[in-house]
């Protein structure tokens, strides 16, 4: 333990530089986390609830809180996979835990979306929101989806390392795993085989709880906190086997 706590300012070093480079020479800086999810919310509002006609009273929000946890996911996942791969040159220099790499990259798509829940804020008071009392179950709600994006973040940063083709395979599986969350669409419009299948999906779990906690003022049950752990528990531990088990060989294919 005491090993990897004498890393943690290389940790704080990594995600600082991860958070200037996403933003360099970007006017705006760090206002596009909050402008981005806007604007894509705003989009995405005017085509799909006129499209579908949605049963849904607030579909900004509904649309902005699915979007903001596959949002992380999603660039969690990402700027992982290919972190230890560009961290190549370092990690044949020096010794250092090969865990910070992908950690840092996650920690930093944490920070943005941290900063993204002001646009969370802005869509609640425009649209007139309630603001419950169970916006304090908020923090565990992003705590589970971080521990699981953190898990598989460290399987793809492996996979990439061995199978470069992992990284085009993996953009079209999010695309497939966006459409098969109900971040854009309500799941009780889909047919009962697929809702089946919708139910299985992890994100699903992890959007419900947060939607509980932010629109409709419901405690998640018990039985969703169970599933909700279970998921983030299962990939962390499996993600850190992997890694652990062949980190040795990085150095021998990067």
């Amino acid at each position: 333990m005491a090993e990897h706590l004498k890393y943690i300012w290389l940790l704080e070093e990594l995600v600082k530089r991860d958070l200037k480079i996403k933003y360099r020479r970007s006017i705006l800086g760090y206002l596009w986390s909050i402008l981005n999810p806007l604007l894509m919310m705003i989009v995405l509002t005017i085509v799909f609830s006129n499209l579908f006609k949605f049963d849904i009273l607030n579909y900004p929000l509904y649309l902005l809180t699915g979007q903001l946890l596959f949002g992380f996911f999603s660039d969690a996942t990402l700027q992982s996979m290919n972190s230890i791969v560009t961290g190549a040159s370092l990690i044949k220099k020096v010794y250092l835990p090969k865990y910070i790499f992908p950690v840092s990259r996650i920690l930093s798509s944490f920070v943005t979306m941290i900063f993204s829940l002001l646009a969370l804020v802005i869509v609640m008071i425009v649209t007139n929101s309630s603001f419950y009392i169970t916006l304090v179950m908020l923090p565990l709600a992003l705590l589970y989806i971080f521990i699981f994006s953190m898990g598989a973040g460290l399987i793809l940063s492996v996979l990439v390392v061995y199978f470069r083709d992992v990284e085009y395979l993996y953009n079209v599986f999010l695309t497939v795993f966006m459409y098969m969350s109900p971040i854009i669409y309500p799941i009780s419009i889909v047919p009962d085989w697929i809702k089946n299948i919708i139910l299985l999906n992890p994100m699903t779990s992890y959007v419900d709880f947060f939607r509980d906690c932010v629109m409709y003022g419901q405690w998640p049950s018990f039985q969703l906190h169970c599933i909700c752990i279970t998921w983030s528990l299962a990939l962390f531990f499996v993600g850190i086997l992997i890694f652990e088990k062949k980190q040795k060989e990085f150095v021998l294919y990067i």
